[in-house]
């Protein structure tokens, strides 16, 4: 007996900041047939904020450095003020969507990230073996949409920082047990660029060792690495189909456009 289709889709970049697009995303997400859980990033609001209360950002390689008040910070944000924000526009579409970060019904524990060789601070990795499929089930079962902040918990009180890619990513590994799973890694761009001035400049396709070459010339770096490796790690884990592309493309699942990652 086949699968059912779900798609996993995370949003992220500027078109979290643009109320506009994402009214426009979230009406395209909601013509799906299938079941959908939507995962999104914190866009500028979170670094904006740290600014005006004079709270330092640091990334590296992308990838924040999350300090005890910035973690304060980001859990407001991320799994307050957008993640209500997003559930509430799903309401106004009449589809019943439910907010959650990674402690609410235990969906998403993770481990500190390591101290060496780079301190992230209050950062989680994932394994896709621990996340709470069968809460995410009992919510998609009764025709609730999962609305998941960047946020997870280590299970002993400690929330924790985690990447949306990478929460989209593992959900998708960890959902592909019971369904058929289709990963959508979406942001301002168009997909993956051979030149980032260049705005239609999309590589269609993208296997692992093209993009080992992008990635070791400079044509792929800082944020985008980090969404192209968690898209490899999904493929490698079961989930059928990732594209990265741009949010206001999510009108056809059938025939994405953007750039779909293969093995091989």
């Amino acid at each position: 007996m086949d699968k059912p289709t779900l798609h996993l889709i995370k949003i992220g970049g500027n078109i979290i900041d643009d109320e506009q697009a994402v009214t426009q995303v979230l009406k395209q997400i909601c013509t799906f047939n299938e079941p959908f859980i939507l995962v999104h990033g914190g866009g500028k609001v979170a670094t904006n904020l740290c600014e005006t209360l004079l709270i330092e950002t640091t990334l590296i390689d992308g990838r924040r450095v999350t300090d005890a008040a910035t973690l304060e910070i980001v859990t407001m944000v991320y799994a307050g003020l957008i993640n209500k924000k997003l559930v509430a526009k799903l309401q106004a579409q009449g589809k019943n969507a439910i907010g959650l970060c990674g402690a609410d019904a235990n969906i998403i524990p993770a481990i500190k990230r390591s101290a060496t060789p780079i301190d992230y601070g209050f950062v989680g990795d994932l394994d896709a073996n621990t996340i709470g499929v069968n809460s995410l089930e009992v919510l998609l079962k009764n025709n609730m949409i999962p609305v998941v902040s960047s946020i997870t918990h280590d299970g002993n009180g400690q929330l924790l920082n985690t990447n949306a890619d990478t929460i989209a990513a593992t959900l998708a590994m960890a959902m592909s047990k019971n369904y058929n799973t289709k990963l959508y890694l979406c942001f301002e761009k168009k997909g993956v660029l051979t030149d980032a001035n260049q705005t239609d400049a999309v590589l269609p396709t993208l296997n692992e060792s093209r993009y080992y070459t992008l990635k070791e010339n400079g044509t792929i770096n800082k944020g985008m690495i980090p969404k192209v490796d968690n898209a490899f790690a999904a493929l490698k884990q079961g989930v059928s189909q990732v594209f990265i592309m741009h949010a206001l493309d999510l009108t056809n699942t059938e025939n994405a456009t953007g750039t779909r990652l293969v093995i091989g």
